[in-house]
This record gives structure tokens, C-alpha cells and sequence, in this order.
């Protein structure tokens, strides 16, 4: 809806639209004097009550740029846009009756100019727990005052730099220093604080009453004054400054009543009171201008006064439904008295909403043409953001007895508006904020926030914070696509430029790939496949993901067939999923294109094993597939050489041998070895015996001799048992006994330990297939239980084995009357009584032997060191005839002679080493050695030599200890050599005698041997 226009002289009908500003010149009086404007914007100076209006300047400012005017009336005005609780979307509302939707539908919608979404971060928390009141922003932070006395610096990703509570009561107003380091903050509670954010400055000043609104000076970090200003409900408009002896105090004005709202610029410093608008000239310490409230203006306390510094000449005012322009300029040369600045109003006009916050706004016209051929956008700063309040219809009546009408009325959602410098609404979007309907004008607030170029403005209320910026082309290019007006967003996406197109971060919203994607999208949903698979290549070119995409989006709607024709395989190759649904296209119909198209394609271009689950799938389906007994169908067949085909070239060559054995591929032993397949085979033992015995077979029937024992499976299996076990092949090879006892006989072969666990079953396969080697295993293997493997053999009457066995298990009586009544064999009878080495089981021998004479000559022909011979032909009864007896006897007494020169000789020769040992071990104890001045006991490492000297023991070991070192012995004597003369060679002879019998009572005491070798030996430590 337009503003409401108000001129600069609303008596003068026929005058310019432009406004006209009176400056009346005159000397300024005390600072407390008052400045008032009338309601048509024209300012007056207080010399004005001495001076008549013909004296005064009056000035006319005439439009500066024509071309922003030229633009400005090019814009229409724009429909209302609804962003809900995200921020950024839009709803849609119906308007209007049945009658007029068609001519709604007709309507072309209005593209919206500004972006909006939601702070993130930690500030949502923040705000369920406490009320925005107040918000500062500079550079890319923002600060923001709650109601509980809090201050929260954000980034504006939301991310929380730093909170504080400088007070405790609601924060009223916010200010940051240019460099987001000082923040300066203002409350109800009476204080005012400038804290930084860096450092641990920090100044609280009590100002006894609440303070409305705060203002640092310009440049605040780089000044060492510390210079702020402020006002509140004491109606006192205070700067205070930091000098040599503390903070000093400067009243600038008061008596106005409460200050609303303060903000310095540089040397100047505007607020807003009661009355209006004034500024101050700190350079020349004096008022310049004063612009009074416009009459009949609401509350001052309910509307608040925004004061907004556009430049350093420039600045805003919006006070309840009334905005003004005002700019400052050197006054030209006049009178000393007069102050050095003008002011003028440049515009003024009312709208019909209240104002909760202003801020110039650049335009960004997307419907102007390119300048000098290129595509960047003309910005013109001809307009006003303005978040606009509107109160209820009854906000006047707060005198009135109706309790009714005093009841707060629900108040309308808050509005961000673009107007321009005309007063005319372009734009207008409705924010859905957290409980809208409870907040009153004065809770709302508008920020802005330079970054890099870009202008980012905030919009706060006491729970949201949204963020709001311009749109600029991507922006309308994105509209044009949301609007399926594709065609035409394609063509402003080659009208950008390489600037435009470079980012750090690809944007979605000018991607030609994008567009087409839609474009695609909107023609499948239109029913038209073909030219949307033709128009595939132009539009996915060499980007493999969008292929893909569309390929799937094709597949989903079983249109595949309309665009296989276009799909490429190399430049670019598409990702596995493609050729795998292609793949899988020809499994349910043509498995024999599916297995030509496996040995065509490369397998680098799809999935093999996403292709190998699928056909495993369909042949589990396949009747005769699961079983290798049963003949194969064709398809069976073909998805087994598919499968063996894709695991090879897969590399998979373990999973391929299954396939190959049930193929049966000659191949398999030469590929089980060439890779190494020896794990993969544990599973497939029975297969791969199979397999080798039907080789065997068709090599009988060609004339080739073959024997199973020599199968090359069997050798394979039992060559890698490292990689095949044991158990997992005999589990296998059980329904299979003769290929089981092949098996473990060629395991037992190579390592009977290998074998060990399975000893009685191999013992009841040898008793069934190899009983002529029973025995052999029964000597060499000792992991079988003997009972069982008797109780085997003897209900196969197997004599020999049983009687090995028997011997085994110590019944070696019944094992010897096996021998000789069974067997009869009297070499095999002794060889046993031999093994056994028992005295008894010769007695039996002997006993049994005495009415044989086969076995007495046999026991004589074969006697030793087990039996006496005199025991033996004792046993002779007189006049029994043995054949042999004198050769036996002759034999008998050979060996005994041998046996005696045999011990004379070995007694000889250890008699010979015994004396030449003992010989060198005399001569080592008896030879002297050297001894150290400073060696040191073995025992207690001390030093052998030490004063007074004590009593050494010498040991043949040659060990010397001291003689109290050594445990149990006391009360030793002590020896006192006599002085001895150097000259005499020998000493008397009295002295060796004492010194010998000195040494046999010290013998005597000591009873052990040496000490030291005594520790060594039992594994003792030496200190």
C-alpha cells in the first residue's frame, strides 16, 4: 500500500513536491535553550524568538540525482510477501472469491526483493529463556541485551562469542565500536557500562535514574577519553569523558523531558526527547539545529524515536508513523555568532504504520538493462528499509473506562518495507516472529551489518532474530526456476559474468545443470519421456552424478528403454548403479545377452559384486541349482558362467571354484595352485574329490593306469593343511569312507600329529579297507583307544594285531599264549618277551618251552642279557632229544667270552682316562696365582687386604674369602706371624710347624667346602 506523503508545506497546494528546509541563522544562547521544528519539517535555531522569518536563510534542496527519480518511478509497488517460522519460504494465501481465481491466476506474481532466514546457533536457546530488548551491531558481530540485564556477541552464523551480565534489570540500548570491541550498554537499573570484549577494561557508571539509550564516540577504541554519551528518564543528556583525574561529566541539554534515543557521528551528536530531534557540534561545542515531533504525534514512550546515521552528512529519523531526512552542511559565510552547520530537511512523509526501525536500502532492479555490456547490477541507494508495526485499531484509548476497550488488542505481525525516497511502498513481507501478537512497537528492532560488500540487515524481537538480505541476480534466476520459467533463467545464467560465476562455494541456484535438471523434471511429470531422454545428453553433458540421476529417474518410472540409447559408457562412465540396472535388465530377460554382455564390458564399469549378489539370487531361484547331483539347466548353466566369469575377473578366484568344480572345468587343480586358492577349497573337499575320481575314471577308460591313492585332491588337501583343517575335510568326507580313509592315510603319512584326533576312525578304516597294513599303523600310531581297537580286531580275528594290542594294554600273558597257540612262532614269542622285558612273561616262555624242544633251541639260539643260559638248561629234563642243542650251546659260550673281553677292555681304558684326570686336576689345584692388591671377597665384596688384617681362607678352587664371611663359624683363631728377616731366604723351622697346626685347627672349624662354589651350586646370588 503507498505512503502517505507529507510535503514540506502542506498549506501551499501548489507548491514543489521536493522539500523545502528553513535554517534560520542566529547566535546560540545557553545549551538548555530549546530548538523546535514545525509539523512541515522546517527547522529553526533558537535565535529564531529574537530574529524575523525575512531575515532567515531559507534554502531549497533540489533532487541530487535524477536518475535514482527516473528509476524510482519505473518500480511498481510489490505485493505482500508471508515468511514463516524458517524464514525464506513463502505461503500462499488465496485472495479473493471463486470469481475472481481465474484472473488471479492470470496475474504475473511480483518477485519479492529481500531473503530472510533464522539466526542459528545457540541464540534460539538463549531467547527461550530470556527476551531480546536491545541490539548493537559492527563489523560481522552482533550484540544483543535481554531483558534479564545479559549481553550475548554473536557471530552472525550464530555461533556465541562471549555473554556477560553487566546489570540487573533490562538492558534499554546497545552500542558497538567500530572494531566489535567495545560494547556500551545502557539499563533501566540507572548504570550504564562500556565493557570490552578483548581485554578486561571495564567502566560502570550509576546515573541514579534509568537510562534509555547510549552512544559511544566515533573511533572509541582509539581514543584514549573514552568519551560516551547518554540520556534516560532523568531528562539529562549527559557525555562523559575520560580525563587526568578520573571521568568528568558534561550536561549537554536537559529539561526536555526523558531522552529516547542518542547517536554520534563523528562531530556530531543527535537525539531525540519529548520535543524532537536536536544536534550538537562537539567541534564547536554548541546546538546546531533543533527538528521538532510532528503534532499530534502518539506516546512518545509507546512509538520510540529511531535515529539513524546514513553517512557523515546524512541521518534518519522515523518517530512513530513519521519519517525525516535530514542533511548537514557547512553553512556558507555569514555571521560569527551563527552556527558553523545547516541542517535541512531533505524529505519528509507519514505512512500508515508505526516505525520500529529505519535503514537506507540499495535497489537491485532486476528488470534494467545491462550497462556497457556487462551484467553487474546498478545499486542506488533511493529507498528506506523500514520494519513497520501496526498497532491495534484502538491504541489511543488508553483513557477511556471501558474495560473492554482498554484490553490489549492482538497485535499484527511486523513487516519489513521498502520504501522509497518519495514515500512510496516497492515492497512489503510480513514476518511470522515468535508470539508476534504480544509485542508492541518498541520491542522490535532493525540493525544492518556490512560484510565484504554485502549488506546483511538483522530484525530482532524479544524470542527471534532473522536475517535478512538483498536478492540479487542468482536470487532471480532462482525465482525464475521456482516459477518454471526455465528457458529464461537458463538465459540469465549466460548472461552472468566469470565474477559471478567464480565462488568458493558452487551455488545450486545458477547452475545450467540445475536448470536443465528441472526443465528434465517438468517433462517427465508432463508425460513426455522422449524429449526429456533427448534432451539428456545436452543438458547432463560430461557430469556423471546428473547422468545418474536421471537415469534412476527414468528407471523409476519404467521408461529405461527411452533413454539406454543415450547412456554413455566412457566419456564420461557413469557410476556402477547404471550398468548394473542394466545389467539387471537382461537377468530377468535375456540371460544370455546378460552373460555376452559380462564378457564384453570391462568389469571396471560396474559393481561386480552388486552383479554377483543379484545372479547368485536368481539361480538360488533356479530349480537343479542347489544341487550337484542333478543335471543342470540351461539357465542354471548360463548364471553359473556368469558367476564364474565375474569372480574371476574379479579376482575372486575362490568363490569361482565351486562354479568350475560343478562346471566341471578341467582347469581347477592348475587354478587352485596358480592363485593360492587352498582356504577356498576347505569348504568344497568332497566336491574337489569327486571332481579328481571322475578325472580318474575317464583316465581308466582311455588306458591310463590311476590309482586314488595318487589322487591329486587327496595330495592337495593333505599338502595345505595349514590352509585347509583337518576336521573341517573329514566332516566333509564322512558320507564318502573310502575317499576318507585315502585321506587320513596320506595325512598320517605326512605327520602322524596331524592325524592324532582322528585316530580310531582311521583304525576302523584301515580294519575295513587296508587290513594288511592294520599293524603297521597299529606299531606307529599311539592316539587310538586299545580297547576299541581290540575289540575291532578280534571280531575280525586279526590274531597278530590283537596280539600287539594286548601287549599294549599289559595283558602280556594272554598275548603270549596268543603267539604260541595261535601263531606258533618262537621267534615272534621271544622278540616279544624281549619288548616287555618282564620276568614273569619269561618264566611262562621258559615254562612252556620245557616240553617243546622247537623252542628250547630257539630260546638258546636267541638268549642274551634278558635270561641266564644256566636258567635255561637247567630247565633241560635228562634224556629229552633237541635237534640242534651242541651248535646252540657253542653259541652260547662264544658270546659269553665275547662278552667278558669286552668289560676287561672298557675297564682298561677308563682306568687309563680316570688317572690322567686326576693327574691335570692336581696339577691346576697345586699351582699358584695371582692375586690383586684390591680383589675383593666373593662373599661380602669387600677387600681382601685391609688393616687390621683379617683371617683369609684359600680354597683349591682358588676362591678367597674372609674367614668371618662364611655362616657357622666363630671363634677362630687368631695367628700372629713373627717378623721376618729380609736377608734370610728359608724360615725356621718352628714357624712351619705353627703355621700347620694353625691351619688344622682352622680346618677343623671349618667343616664345608668352599663357600662360594657351595652358593653357585644352589642357585644362590653372591652379594
Amino acid at each position: 500500500m503507498p505512503a502517505v506523503i507529507s510535503n514540506a508545506d502542506e498549506s501551499s497546494a501548489g507548491h514543489s513536491p521536493q522539500l523545502v528546509t528553513k535554517q534560520l541563522d542566529g547566535p546560540r544562547t545557553t545549551p538548555g535553550s530549546l530548538n523546535r521544528t514545525n509539523g512541515n519539517g522546517n527547522a529553526r535555531s533558537e535565535s529564531e524568538k529574537d530574529e524575523s522569518e525575512g531575515d532567515a536563510d531559507t534554502e531549497e534542496e533540489e533532487s541530487g540525482d535524477g536518475e535514482d527519480d527516473a528509476r524510482e518511478e519505473t518500480l511498481d509497488v510489490k505485493p505482500r510477501h508471508d515468511h514463516d517460522d524458517d524464514g525464506g519460504e513463502e505461503e500462499d494465501e488465496e485472495e479473493g472469491n471463486e470469481d475472481d481465481g481465474e484472473d488471479d491466476d492470470d496475474e504475473e506474481e511480483e518477485e519479492p526483493s529481500l531473503k530472510y532466514e533464522r539466526m542459528g546457533g545457540a541464540v534460539n536457546d538463549l531467547l527461550k529463556k530470556d527476551s531480546a530488548s536491545a541490539l548493537a551491531v559492527s563489523n560481522k558481530c552482533l550484540a544483543l541485551g535481554t531483558h534479564g540485564g545479559i549481553v550475548h556477541v554473536f557471530h552472525l552464523a550464530g555461533e556465541r562469542i562471549k555473554s556477560f551480565k553487566p546489570h540487573q534489570a533490562s538492558v534499554s540500548d546497545l552500542e558497538m565500536d567500530d572494531t566489535a570491541d567495545f560494547v556500551a550498554t545502557a539499563s533501566i537499573d540507572g548504570q550504564v557500562v562500556v565493557h570490552s570484549l578483548s581485554t578486561t577494561e571495564s567502566y560502570v557508571f550509576d546515573m541514579k535514574r534509568p537510562i534509555r539509550t547510549v552512544s559511544l564516540e566515533p573511533h572509541f577504541a582509539k581514543r584514549a577519553s573514552r568519551a560516551f554519551v547518554c540520556g534516560g528518564m532523568a531528562g539529562t543528556l549527559v557525555l562523559r569523558e575520560k580525563g587526568w583525574l578520573g571521568h568528568k561529566e558534561t550536561v549537554l541539554h536537559s529539561g526536555e523531558g526523558p531522552i529516547w534515543h542518542v547517536r554520534w557521528r563523528e562531530n556530531f551528536i543527535a537525539w531525540a526527547n519529548d520535543f524532537g530531534v536536536k544536534i550538537y557540534d562537539t567541534q564547536s561545542q554548541s546546538r546546531i539545529t533543533f527538528i521538532d515531533r510532528p503534532p499530534d504525534s502518539p506516546r512518545a514512550d509507546l512509538f520510540k524515536c529511531t535515529l539513524y546515521w546514513q553517512d557523515d552528512s546524512t541521518f534518519l529519523i522515523a518517530w512513530a508513523d513519521h519519517i525525516k531526512v535530514a542533511r548537514i552542511r557547512s553553512r556558507p559565510s555569514g555571521g560569527s555568532k551563527l552556527p558553523p552547520w545547516i541542517v535541512e530537511v531533505t524529505a519528509a512523509f507519514q505512512l500508515d504504520c508505526m516505525i520500529s526501525g529505519i535503514l537506507p536500502h540499495p535497489m537491485f532492479p532486476h528488470h534494467l538493462p545491462p550497462e556497457n555490456g556487462t551484467t553487474a547490477f546498478p545499486v542506488t541507494l533511493t529507498s528506506f528499509l523500514i520494519l513497520a508495526y501496526e498497532p491495534p485499531d484502538t491504541y489511543g484509548d488508553e483513557m477511556t473506562d471501558d474495560r473492554a476497550r482498554q484490553a490489549r488488542k492482538t497485535a499484527e505481525r511486523p513487516e519489513l518495507r521498502i520504501i522509497s525516497r518519495s514515500g512510496e511502498e516497492l515492497a512489503a513481507d510480513a514476518l511470522s516472529v515468535t508470539n508476534y501478537q504480544a509485542w508492541g512497537c518498541n520491542d522490535y528492532l532493525l540493525g544492518e551489518v556490512g560484510t565484504n560488500g554485502e549488506r546483511c540487515y538483522v530484525v530482532v524481537s524479544p524470542k527471534d532474530i532473522v536475517l535478512v538480505r538483498p536478492r540479487d541476480r542468482k536470487d532471480h534466476i532462482a525465482w525464475l526456476v521456482e516459477h518454471r520459467r526455465y528457458e529464461e533463467a537458463l538465459d540469465e545464467v549466460e548472461k552472468l559474468g566469470e565474477d559471478e560465476r567464480a565462488s568458493e562455494t558452487p551455488d545450486s541456484r545458477i547452475d545450467p545443470v540445475q536448470i536443465g535438471a528441472r526443465y528434465i523434471k517438468h517433462l517427465i511429470g508432463e508425460g513426455d519421456f522422449v524429449k526429456a531422454a533427448r534432451l539428456c545428453p545436452k543438458v547432463c553433458g560430461q557430469n556423471v552424478g546428473t547422468w545418474e540421476e536421471w537415469i534412476f529417474v527414468f528407471a523409476q518410472k519404467y521408461q529405461l528403454q527411452a533413454i539406454i540409447p543415450y547412456v554413455p559408457t566412457a566419456a564420461p562412465q557413469l557410476g556402477h548403479l547404471v550398468y548394473e540396472m542394466i545389467l539387471g535388465h537382461f537377468l530377468s530377460h535375456d540371460k544370455l545377452a546378460l552373460l555376452q554382455m559380462i564378457r564384453e564390458w570391462p568389469s571396471s564399469i560396474y559393481d561386480v559384486s552388486a552383479v554377483i549378489v543379484a545372479i547368485q539370487s536368481e539361480l538360488d531361484r533356479t530349480p537343479s541349482s542347489s544341487s550337484s547331483s542333478e543335471p543342470l539347466r540351461s539357465d542354471a548353466v548360463l548364471l553359473m558362467e556368469c558367476l564364474a566369469d565375474l569372480y574371476t575377473a574379479n579376482r575372486q578366484y575362490g568363490k569361482a571354484l565351486p562354479f568350475f568344480l560343478r562346471l566341471r572345468r578341467p582347469n581347477v587343480f592348475d587354478l587352485i595352485r596358480e592363485h593360492n586358492l587352498f582356504t577356498d577349497v576347505q569348504d568344497q573337499a568332497l566336491l574337489l574329490v569327486e571332481f579328481d575320481q571322475e578325472l580318474n575314471e575317464k583316465r581308466k577308460q582311455k588306458g591310463h593306469e590311476s590309482a586314488l591313492s595318487k589322487s591329486e585332491a587327496i595330495t592337495l588337501l593333505v599338502d595345505h593343511t595349514h590352509s585347509i583343517p583337518v576336521g573341517r575335510v573329514v566332516q566333509q568326507l564322512r558320507p564318502r569312507p573310502l575317499y576318507l580313509f585315502h585321506f587320513l592315510d596320506a595325512l598320517f603319512k605326512k605327520d602322524q600329529q596331524l592325524a592324532s584326533d582322528f585316530a580310531d576312525l582311521q583304525m576302523t578304516l584301515f580294519a575295513e579297507y587296508a587290513t594288511s597294513r592294520l599293524i603297521e599303523y597299529l606299531r606307529a600310531s599311539s592316539y587310538y583307544n586299545l580297547e576299541g581297537a581290540y575289540n575291532i580286531c578280534r571280531s575280525r580275528d586279526l590274531v597278530p594285531e590283537m596280539v600287539f594290542l594286548l601287549g599294549r594294554m599289559g595283558n602280556n600273558k594272554k598275548a603270549l599264549t596268543l603267539i604260541i597257540e595261535r601263531i606258533g612262532d618262537v621267534q615272534q614269542a621271544i622278540e616279544f618277551a624281549k619288548e616287555q622285558n618282564d620276568d614273569d612273561l619269561w618264566e611262562d616262555l621258559l615254562k612252556y618251552a620245557e616240553t617243546r624242544p622247537t623252542f628250547i633251541r630257539g630260546l638258546l639260539e636267541n638268549v642274551g642279557a634278558e635270561i641266564d643260559p644256566i636258567r635255561l638248561i637247567r630247565r633241560i629234563k635228562n634224556g629229552l632229544e633237541i635237534p640242534g642243542l651242541k651248535e646252540a650251546l657253542i653259541k652260547i659260550l662264544h658270546d659269553f667270552q665275547l662278552q667278558i673281553s669286552l668289560l676287561e677292555g672298557c675297564q682298561a681304558i677308563l682306568n687309563c682316562d680316570s688317572t690322567a684326570l686326576a693327574s691335570i686336576r692336581q696339577k691346576g689345584q697345586n699351582a699358584g696365582f695371582f692375586l690383586g692388591a684390591k680383589a675383593p671377597c666373593l662373599l661380602c665384596v669387600e677387600p681382601l687386604q685391609r688393616s687390621p688384617q683379617d683371617l683369609l681362607l684359600l680354597y683349591l678352587c682358588r676362591h678367597v674369602v674372609h674367614a668371618n664371611c662364611i655362616d657357622g663359624v666363630d671363634n677362630l683363631p687368631r695367628y700372629m706371624e713373627s717378623s721376618l728377616d729380609v736377608s734370610t731366604r728359608t724360615r725356621p723351622a718352628h714357624e712351619v710347624s705353627a703355621k700347620i697346626a694353625f691351619a688344622s685347627v682352622v680346618r677343623a672349624k671349618v667343616r664345608q667346602g668352599c663357600p662360594v662354589c657351595h652358593r653357585r651350586g644352589e642357585g644362590m646370588k653372591l652379594v
